[in-house]
């Protein structure tokens, strides 16, 4: 999903319905089961919106909600706390695989800074950010999935 556009959309405040040009930047649309702007597959559950932790997190699925806060807009993931920079300094990738083993996590990667700069540290707690989006109404919460592997390219990686 897109997490840096500019769409033409109609949105209602004031009691008048009004064509906007909505720029999402780090957010992504979450229209509600019915909104017109929804392909006819979409439409009677509402848009998907995914949002994946770290490495070592669950990632949740979200769908918008019908008086959705902030132009039917949502969170697209949980986001970082740390720079990539910061992360390599922190996260030495032995520990970083060591916990992620711990926990059952598969870990494969083109590059250990690659794996260091997605460290779990380096991300904001998923389950606030979710929980977030569910109190300011922007969306509603349908799953959860926990990891269970996790294959990253490295900056070093050619392809």
């Amino acid at each position: 999903m897109s997490h840096n556009l500019a769409k033409l959309e109609t949105h209602t405040g004031d009691g008048a319905a009004r064509e906007l040009c909505v720029h999402r930047k780090g957010t992504t649309r979450a229209f509600p089961p019915g909104h017109p702007d929804l392909p006819e597959p979409l439409r009677e559950e509402g848009q998907p919106v995914l949002v994946p932790g770290s490495m070592g997190t669950a990632s949740y699925v979200l769908v918008g909600v019908a008086d959705g806060q902030a132009f039917h807009s949502a969170c697209h993931g949980a986001g970082r706390t740390l720079s990539r920079h910061a992360a390599v300094q922190r996260a030495p990738v032995e520990a970083v695989g060591r916990e992620l083993a711990a926990a059952g996590v598969l870990v494969r990667g083109a590059s250990a800074r690659g794996l260091a700069e997605e460290a779990p540290q380096a991300y904001k707690d998923v389950d606030e950010v979710v929980d977030t989006c569910r109190r300011a109404r922007c969306t509603a919460f349908t799953g959860v999935r926990s990891p269970h592997s996790f294959i990253g390219v490295g900056e070093d990686d050619p392809s």
